[in-house]
Parts: C-alpha cells; structure tokens; sequence
C-alpha cells in the first residue's frame, strides 16, 4: 500500500494507465488534466491524439468518412495510447461503443465519470465538434444507451455532478493509492 499523496511537488508513479470514460461533457479531459498536474504525471487526450494523428478532429473526420470509420480509427488510436508508459487519458464519450474498446479497457484502470444529459448540456459550450449531441432528447437517449458499457468497464464511478474538480482530483487520487495504482517515487 502507498502513502496517501499530501505534498503536491513529490514525484509519483502510475502502475497502470488511468483511463478516463463517460458521457460528454463528463469532465474527463479536465480532470485528467488536473490530476496529472498535481502529482506531475503525463495526461493525454485521446480526441486531441487523433486530431494530431488523422489531421483533423474526431467530428470532422466522423462527418466527411462515417461512424464506423471513426470507431475503427478511434481504436487504433486506444491501443496506441495504452501501448505506452502509464498516464491518465481522458478518452472520448463513445470510446464504449466498441467491443474491441470494452476489451481493451478492461485491462486498465478506468474510471467513469457520470453525469446526466442535461448537466452535460451545461458544460458544454460548442456543439459542432460534438456531431452526435443532437438535442437533449438524443442525447438522453445516447447517455443511456452508453451507460451500462460505461459501468462494465469501470473500476470507479465518481459523480462529477457540481463538484469541484479540485475535490474530484483529490477524491480519486486517494482511491487510486488505496488501490495501488499510484504510488510515490523512492527518494
């Protein structure tokens, strides 16, 4: 078992890649973000890694080649992610979408972060790089249908609700400890 992180500056390890799951709007990229930077650790964005990759943005590549080429191109990027030194990586709210993806995460860390449509609706402030929001109804209904995969592949659920990131990041950092996937550097 590690120590609880309490000193912002000391070094930690991941045993295994942290993975980021949920609707969007969840707060995945945000925390991760957060969490990384706190402990020193290296955050990836698994929507920004394909933009990079593919020269252009999961949206745009969904409208100009389809769904099912995206998902195909999305998992390629997963499994690339996961092939490299443990980090936390936010990845896209569709990620569970594809059994190929389910599989893969079940050998990370994962951790869903849940929140309802219309919360996501909130947050979100720029819908065209999200072609699959639609209206709140569809997204409701995509939420749901989601959901169960989300739950399946997670180690821990946290409700991102109107907490604070800063208590999200400190919530998950203890849990990540108490479960051995981060621990302090040896001095």
């Amino acid at each position: 078992m590690c120590a609880l992180p309490t000193i912002r500056d000391e070094k930690y390890t991941l045993t295994r890649n942290v993975v980021f799951v949920g609707f969007m709007g969840a707060g995945k990229t945000t925390l991760a973000r957060r969490i990384a930077r706190n402990l020193g650790l290296i955050a990836i964005d698994a929507d920004t890694y394909f933009s990079h990759d593919v020269g252009m943005g999961p949206g745009a590549f969904m409208q100009a080649y389809g769904e099912p080429a995206f998902r195909a191109q999305e998992t390629a990027v997963l499994r690339e992610l996961l092939s490299r030194e443990p980090a936390f990586i936010s990845c896209g709210g569709g990620v569970v979408e594809t059994p190929e993806n389910r599989e893969l995460l079940r050998n990370e860390f994962v951790v869903y972060l849940r929140v309802s449509a219309d919360e996501a609706k909130a947050r979100i402030r720029n819908y065209t790089n999200r072609p699959l929001f639609g209206d709140i109804d569809q997204a409701g209904s995509l939420e749901a249908r989601r959901a169960p995969w989300y739950e399946e592949v997670a180690d821990i659920t946290l409700e991102t609700g109107s907490r604070p990131v800063v208590a999200l990041a400190e919530t998950l950092a203890a849990q990540l400890v108490e479960r051995g996937v981060l621990c302090p550097q040896p001095k």
